[in-house]
């Protein structure tokens, strides 16, 4: 079954960006772990953040799937100290607890010899920006109306797993231009991603999950932007894993992710270069498999930001399959 894509719980720090009812109930009180940036009042314009993407919510065995249904709950804490503003500045340390929901359907219909799915993400979360202030509540949705999953294939001796997802982000969430704080991104997003897992020998896996996003235009941005439209840049981003299968079920190993801006972003339709978004991490995580669950912890260190927050995030992550391979 799939596992999940990009969530979008978005805030603008700086600019510098199972039943399923109990799973959005849990949700409303976790929500998701992502690292938000927080929107600075400052006195010049501000550089349009990236959203909050899907960094380290998804890690090992990735890419392993089959007709059935997934549910699952990612939930987390992130903590900033290095938080530097459009202009520059310093700004106050950023707090975030925060949750995602996730819902994925994949069929026994093919399409270009894969099985056909669909999935919808729902997110919420807290964030306390110091002086910039605290926001909690519900973040953006994703959709998507296409998941191919491909059956296992071999290549050698080397088992492959692969999956492509078109997902799309859909500003839902709670905005208000005239907060510093906001947990939606006001835009309309394409979020594509391929993921494929590798297994070189019997009991080590690797798996890589490769983003690109499109931000639309807000033509309602926060008014300490000073202009009329805003529009983030183009990125690429990735999530690896490599982990080592050990008795019960239990695969220990090492996670990371990389963020890179690839575009300028624009504000009133003109281009602001010289500030490109950027931020890598590392650090350990683990997946034990009980029965038809799956529980994930995984815990990152950032560096080498720029123009963006600079933290650790721990992700915990619950997941339940049907129909899906057992490794």
């Amino acid at each position: 079954m799939a596992s999940p894509s990009q969530i979008s719980v978005f805030t603008n720090l700086g600019g510098r960006s199972t039943t399923l009812g109990a799973l959005l109930r849990v949700a409303r009180g976790l929500f998701l772990l992502v690292g938000v940036p927080v929107m600075a009042q400052t006195s010049v314009p501000i550089h349009p953040a990236e959203p909050s993407v899907n960094l380290g919510q998804t890690s090992f065995l990735d890419a392993l799937g089959g007709p059935g249904v997934l549910l699952e709950e990612i939930g987390g804490a992130y903590h900033s100290g290095k938080n530097v503003g459009s202009a520059g500045e310093t700004i106050d340390a950023t707090n975030s607890v925060s949750s995602l929901a996730h819902v994925a359907l994949l069929s026994k219909f093919r399409v270009l010899k894969a099985f056909y799915g669909v999935e919808l993400i729902g997110t919420a979360a807290h964030v306390n920006a110091g002086d910039g202030g605290t926001v909690g509540g519900w973040g953006d949705i994703t959709v998507s109306p296409l998941i191919l999953q491909w059956k296992e294939q071999t290549l050698g001796n080397v088992r492959v797993d692969q999956r492509f997802v078109l997902d799309f982000d859909l500003p839902v969430g709670e905005y208000d231009r005239s907060s510093g704080i906001s947990l939606s991104s006001h835009v309309f997003a394409v979020h594509p991603y391929y993921a494929v897992t590798l297994f070189p020998i019997k009991k080590i896996e690797t798996s890589w999950r490769v983003h690109y996003l499109w931000n639309g235009i807000n033509h309602s941005p926060s008014r300490a932007s000073m202009t009329s439209s805003t529009q983030a840049g183009q990125a690429i981003h990735f999530n690896a894993t490599t982990a080592f299968r050990c008795p019960r079920g239990l695969w220990v190993g090492a996670n990371g992710y990389y963020l890179k801006q690839i575009t300028d972003p624009q504000a009133g339709g003109v281009s602001l270069s010289g500030s490109p978004e950027q931020v890598a991490s590392i650090g350990p995580g683990a997946v034990w498999k009980v029965g038809n669950f799956h529980l994930y912890a995984n815990g990152y260190h950032e560096f080498a930001a720029e123009n963006r927050p600079e933290g650790n995030r721990l992700i915990f992550r619950v997941e339940w399959t049907s129909g899906r391979q057992q490794y």
